[in-house]
């Protein structure tokens, strides 16, 4: 199946690093493995973050004549080589999609969101044009994908709510995993590190509103531990970098190690030479690093909502606190943090519950069956599932 993928938040080959561009990048892989030919359509960014009516009215202007260009090519070349679906992902009133209805519309095609969310408080705002074109577009879908189950409560139509387990390749995570001790020796000497000291990770971008209030909460939940030995390492980076760092002022210079925004090629080795994920993930959607951090071995200690409760499982690969409570949250991870036994059960079983139910051939399988269903005359196998 020919599939036209577009990302009107951030393109996936977009230099900046973003838990969307690997989200995006994932789906990509995902319906590669399942057989089908994905093409990206566009590199648009339709995102207009400052509530600005002009530049929405320049942006659909410049996403309707990307799609006319499109039709008009697609009409000049033989049917075959058409798309056979148009595959939006992440849409919602601040990135609208302009170009896939129409020109989905226009050749007769499915046309699929994955991630999608709608704030009806935005109606008659200043972003209402985003809105009312989120409505439009959902209202077109033949299926809305989501990997958070708090975004599809929101959903207008719930029979076109297809839910997917957040995924990643885990390959490259469990083959850092099996290298543990080559990693933790190459970090010890890089960064000076106590091998004997338990050693913290988090990994999130540093900007203002939900991740800052996630890394504050931590700052006051690791205040709470000073009779512990341990170093945490910050990979991340961003515009609210000086509040960050003001927030672990308190703790001595061997504690925190900023890192600064790490490469995703490199993430695998910093999670393995790791014992412990901490994150208190205030209003997050999921969290991929959560993910990551499992499927490398390490127990998690995350806030509780809907989106880290479907990755996290409480008790067995981590434990689950109220978001907003530093205390409780640095009570949980002085639980884990002072128990080797609790640490040595969850590893494995966080190993073994990524792989098992947020592979990448599994999410691959649950996407061909869904456009198999949509488009049934172009019906593909799954060649590389087995391998």
């Amino acid at each position: 199946m020919r599939i036209a993928f577009y990302a009107p938040m951030k393109p996936p080959d977009h230099p900046a690093p973003s838990g969307d561009r690997r989200v995006a990048r994932l789906l990509i892989e995902a319906l590669e493995r399942a057989g089908h030919e994905v093409e990206l359509a566009s590199r648009l960014r339709s995102r207009d973050g400052f509530g600005d009516p002009t530049q929405q009215l320049r942006l659909r202007g410049l996403g309707g004549a990307q799609a006319e260009r499109m039709l008009f090519g697609f009409k000049e070349c033989p049917r075959e080589e058409w798309p056979d679906l148009w595959f939006t992902y992440h849409l919602y009133y601040k990135a609208p999609d302009w170009i896939g209805p129409r020109v989905a519309k226009g050749l007769g095609i499915p046309y699929v969101v994955a991630e999608a969310s709608v704030a009806n408080k935005r109606a008659g705002g200043v972003w209402d044009l985003g809105h009312q074109a989120v409505l439009s577009a959902l209202e077109q879908a033949a299926a809305v994908i989501t990997l958070n189950p708090t975004d599809a409560e929101c959903l207008p139509d719930q029979s076109k709510v297809h839910f997917l387990r957040p995924f990643l390749d885990p390959q490259p995570y469990r083959t850092a995993a099996e290298q543990r001790a080559m990693h933790r020796a190459a970090l010890a000497e890089e960064l000076s590190l106590d091998p004997y000291r338990l050693w913290l990770v988090t990994a999130a971008m540093m900007r203002p509103g939900d991740k800052l209030a996630s890394y504050l909460a931590l700052a006051q939940a690791l205040r709470g531990l000073p009779d512990l030995r341990w170093h945490l390492l910050i990979a991340g980076d961003g515009e609210a970098r000086d509040e960050v760092r003001a927030a672990f002022a308190w703790a001595r210079p061997d504690q925190i190690h900023f890192l600064g925004q790490v490469e995703g090629a490199a993430m695998p080795a910093l999670y393995a030479a790791c014992d412990l994920m901490l994150w208190p993930a205030i209003n997050e959607a999921f969290g991929m690093a959560l993910l990551e951090a499992q499927a490398t071995g390490l127990p998690v200690v995350a806030g509780r909502s809907p989106g880290v409760a479907a990755i996290v499982r409480d008790r067995k690969t981590g434990i689950l606190t109220a978001a907003q409570s530093p205390s409780e949250f640095s009570a949980a991870a002085r639980s884990v943090m002072s128990s080797a036994a609790t640490r040595e059960f969850m590893a494995p079983a966080a190993i073994r519950t990524v792989a098992e139910e947020h592979g990448l051939d599994a999410a691959a399988a649950e996407l061909d069956g869904l456009l198999r269903r949509l488009v049934p005359n172009k019906s593909t196998a799954m060649p590389n599932a087995a391998s």
